[in-house]
């Protein structure tokens, strides 16, 4: 389970002696019209909104690998597509003269003007040249002008909060992860 531990700082205690187990304390950050920022892409690179089957299966498979998952199935592609027919963002990064993925993010389907961004992920080969970057830039822009005035997400890590950051995203919080112990 995940929340925001300071609207309800009971509960923690609460949960720890149930008892579940913190599993981390992730920065809650949120980027809104005209504080985002527009960062460079690399030249050799290219941002596309995945349209077709095999588009939306390259987007969750360089995902999957870039968070050490198992390849997907065809069923998780066509998860994306639904995803994104109800009004969810999908961005895939590729080499732009092969059309080979490098890297991907989406965000949830907006509710309230507000969306998550999540699942940024850029394969190892890609990595430290700016990618995740212009993923988060292009994702932002694509939910803002879908009509999302908030687009939140959670860095794993300080790497990831730097980047979010320059993108324009500022902390507002914490969002606790917490799990029940098995019996």
């Amino acid at each position: 389970m995940e929340y925001v531990a300071s609207l309800a700082p009971a509960v923690e205690e609460a949960l720890v002696a149930a008892p579940f187990t913190v599993e981390g304390r992730l920065p809650l950050m949120i980027c809104t019209p005209g504080s985002e920022q527009f960062l460079p892409l690399p030249p050799d690179i290219e941002l596309i909104v995945p349209v077709s089957d095999a588009q939306m299966l390259a987007t969750v498979t360089v995902q999957n690998e870039a968070y050490g998952e198992s390849a997907p199935s065809p069923e998780d592609g066509k998860r994306l597509g639904n995803s994104l027919a109800a009004g969810g963002i999908a961005v895939l990064a590729r080499v732009a003269a092969t059309g080979k993925p490098a890297g991907a993010g989406v965000c949830s389907v907006p509710g309230n003007q507000t969306t998550e961004i999540a699942g940024i992920g850029v394969r190892v080969a890609f990595r430290r040249r700016g990618i995740a970057a212009a993923l988060t830039t292009r994702l932002v822009q694509e939910a803002f002008d879908a009509g999302v005035t908030v687009a939140f997400l959670m860095a794993a890590h300080q790497e990831e909060v730097r980047i979010y950051t320059r993108a324009g995203f500022s902390t507002i919080g914490e969002i606790l992860h917490i799990s029940l112990l098995p019996r």
